[in-house]
């Protein structure tokens, strides 16, 4: 009975220990490839093991950022798989130069055909040490947005925002064209149509968009939005608005949100957005003249009839009151409402106090303001729409002498020193008209002077007797004039 079973056993012996080839003086059997098996799956096991210790504690202990930790850690791991390899191989007798023989030998046969996983070999390395793209890169590829969540040696893997992957191979990353939208930071920017009828003010469209543009809590004041004036179209004026955002990869969203907010501002200025234009051909011309005129006299009947709420303030209308701004032309004024920007503030929050630097001027859109005194608790005057205030600061360059805070819901048009510093240069003239309108007030001057000389921030050399010199000086000083 046990002797049938000892035959067998001896042949299965056999058969794992008889050599199947040679590779130079070592020979090959079953039971050596089994063991080179367990080996190499060993291997493979303990370099991603390596691969997860370097990356997730050592690495990141030393305050290396997730990109270089995953690239460090892949040529690493693949460097000590590969030595491990060859260090297998000479304790299992192989001789490595008789395989250098043999791998010359079948290299072109393994080149040909395994080019394609050789050439995304060689461009992983690349991916991996060149960094045109890394971990967590929002990237565009053939259509598809999303992140990059891992980079490996043949492909890498990306997320898009339908929370699907693409797995990519590496080769087609370097030869294709790749959009990475967070190569140096996350900032993008966004840009929005919007089609006007032919008959609108352009300077209230630029400041109804631009409104809508600060409303968007998710846009970047600097660099700050922009309105473009595109062109004419049929019965339609093209406007573009630009504007930066720190996560461009929610940009479908912040989009709908600009959108809605101005299709909201331009209603509320009265300012009507055009029917797309139909391409109709009818068999009579007569019939195709009536038609046009047909739909033109609808529009106009839209908005002689359309009910349209009273129009807010408008910052360009309330520009002309103020004494330095009223010769401006309509593109001057456009120009002014692009470097101002929109700030909102809740009741019984302050704009600024007492002694802050006087670092831009204000006009009341809507809401009202109270003027104080915090040191004596006075209270100086209640401003409302239509309202200036803080000029006299900003073109001094002197602190706030008074705080400000809101009575009610406010929203003001402000200029800080950067935009109003951009007018002077494009307007010369105009820091002239504010040198004019300045010698009105010189007591009031004179006070401000007194108040600086007490401060100790006006220099002998500074303090001249001359009231409008002193303030000339101090001006083209100020704003590089």
């Amino acid at each position: 009975m046990l002797e049938p079973i000892q035959k067998l056993l001896v042949n299965l012996v056999k058969l794992f220990t008889t050599p199947l080839l040679f590779i130079g003086d070592t020979n090959i059997s079953l039971s050596k490839l089994f063991q080179l098996g367990i080996y190499l799956i060993l291997v493979l096991l303990l370099g991603r093991l390596f691969k997860n210790l370097l990356k997730r504690v050592l690495l990141l202990k030393l305050g290396i950022d997730e990109p270089n930790r995953e690239g460090i850690s892949t040529i690493f791991s693949y460097a000590l798989s590969a030595l491990a390899v060859i260090v297998i191989l000479q304790t299992q007798g192989f001789n490595i130069s008789s395989l250098a023989v043999l791998a010359g030998g079948l290299g072109v046969g393994i080149g040909l055909g395994f080019q394609n996983i050789t050439k995304n070999f060689i461009s992983g390395l690349n991916v991996l040490i060149e960094r045109p793209i890394k971990i967590g890169d929002f990237i565009e590829f053939e259509n598809n947005l999303g992140f990059v969540e891992e980079i490996g040696l043949r492909s890498t893997r990306i997320r898009t925002l339908r929370n699907s992957h693409i797995i990519i191979p590496n080769g087609m990353l370097i030869e294709g064209k790749i959009h990475n939208l967070s190569y140096n930071n996350i900032q993008g920017r966004i840009e929005v149509d919007i089609f006007v009828c032919d008959d609108s003010d352009p300077v209230l469209v630029t400041e109804a968009v631009l409104m809508s543009a600060y409303m968007e809590p998710a846009v970047l004041q600097e660099p700050p939005p922009k309105v473009l004036f595109l062109g004419f179209q049929d019965n339609a004026f093209k406007f573009q608005l630009w504007v930066w955002v720190n996560e461009i990869y929610n940009e479908p969203i912040y989009t709908s949100s600009l959108r809605f907010l101005i299709q909201h501002n331009l209603h509320q200025q009265g300012i009507l957005i055009p029917w797309d234009n139909f391409n109709i051909y009818l068999h009579h011309p007569e019939d195709s003249k009536k038609f046009e005129l047909s739909q033109k006299t609808v529009i106009h009947g839209l908005k002689s009839h359309q009910s349209i709420p009273d129009k807010p303030l408008s910052a360009r209308d309330l520009l002309m009151e103020v004494t330095y701004f009223k010769n401006f032309t309509d593109v001057e004024l456009r120009k002014l409402i692009e470097v101002g920007y929109r700030k909102r503030i809740k009741p019984l929050d302050f704009l600024f106090h007492e002694g802050d630097p006087g670092d831009a001027f204000y006009i009341i859109l809507s809401g009202s303001v109270e003027v104080f005194v915090e040191k004596i608790n006075k209270h100086l005057t209640t401003l409302k729409a239509g309202k200036f205030f803080g000029e006299l600061a900003l073109i001094l360059g002197i602190p706030r002498t008074a705080s400000v805070r809101a009575i009610e819901d406010t929203i003001l048009f402000a200029i800080n020193k950067k935009g109003f510093e951009k007018i002077l240069h494009e307007n010369p003239e105009l820091a002239e008209v504010i040198l004019q309108e300045f010698g009105k007030h010189k007591e009031e001057l004179f006070q401000r002077q007194s108040e600086l000389r007490t401060l100790g921030l006006v220099d002998i050399e500074e303090d001249d007797k001359n009231i409008i010199v002193w303030v000339r000086s101090r001006f083209k000083n100020l704003f590089n004039l």
